[in-house]
Formats: C-alpha cells, sequence, structure tokens
C-alpha cells in the first residue's frame, strides 16, 4: 500500500461522503453542505490510496496568526498506518509560522494522540459549542 498525500481539493462529493460514513460521522447526513464546508475550507490535506479517499485533515486559519485543525480522520481499513500523523505533521509545517494551531478533539479520549504531535492540554481552556441540528449528542 502507497499512500499519497496532497493539499489539492481534488476530491469529489462522493469520495467524502464515503470516508465520512466509514467513520460513522454526522456530516455525512449532509453532502452537499459538507462538501461546500470542505472546498471553503483554508486547506484540505488529503490521503490517498490510488483514487479512494482514506485521510482527510481539514484546517481554518485567518491567514496570519491562528489555524484550526479541525476534523483529523482516517477509514478504519487504513487506520494504524500513520496517516493522521503525516496529515498532522503537513498541517504543522504549513502554519508554522503561525503564533498557535489549535485543535478540539471531538471525544476527550483522543487528547492523548494529539499529544504525541506536541499539542497540549489548555490549563484553563474549555470547549465550547452550539449546536443547531436535530440530532444532538
Amino acid at each position: 500500500m502507497e499512500i499519497q498525500y496532497t493539499e489539492e481539493m481534488k476530491f469529489t462529493q462522493e469520495q467524502v461522503v464515503e470516508l465520512f460514513e466509514s467513520v460513522h460521522w454526522v456530516s455525512a447526513e449532509y453532502p452537499s453542505r459538507l462538501y461546500k464546508a470542505l472546498m471553503h475550507s483554508s486547506s484540505v490535506f488529503t490521503a490517498w490510496d490510488g483514487d479512494r479517499l482514506v485521510g482527510l485533515l481539514r484546517a481554518i486559519d485567518d491567514s496570519e496568526l491562528v489555524a484550526y485543525l479541525h476534523y483529523a480522520l482516517v477509514h478504519p481499513d487504513y487506520q494504524g498506518h500513520h496517516i493522521a500523523g503525516t496529515l498532522i505533521e503537513m498541517a504543522k509545517e504549513k502554519y508554522k509560522d503561525y503564533l498557535y494551531i489549535n485543535l478540539m478533539p471531538e471525544e476527550s479520549k483522543n487528547a492523548a494522540f494529539y499529544q504525541r504531535f506536541g499539542f497540549e492540554i489548555m490549563p484553563d481552556g474549555v470547549a465550547m459549542q452550539r449546536c443547531n441540528f436535530a440530532g444532538k449528542y
């Protein structure tokens, strides 16, 4: 298996939905909105096995000071092959001159994974969210 990585937004809506469905993310239930959101992101780092989208990391930035890493997901068939780590390293390299690279893991159990890449839990930070869809957590 030879995984190719790119920052080119060459994915289709169908490829994105298939990846998001594979990890059971609710975003897949809104295909056109998901695709539009990705296409309007500052950066989308992707991993490919041939023409199959197998990993994705989304970033939103203000062009100078702060970048937010929003999604990091890998198809279950490809997990454990350092794909997410490679995508994170690509984002860290791109945003190395920013003052902050922030992220908010959706599940606290994932914090340890991101700590392996130099991210730290904010001592007094609190994640906040307003949910505007019926399928609240």
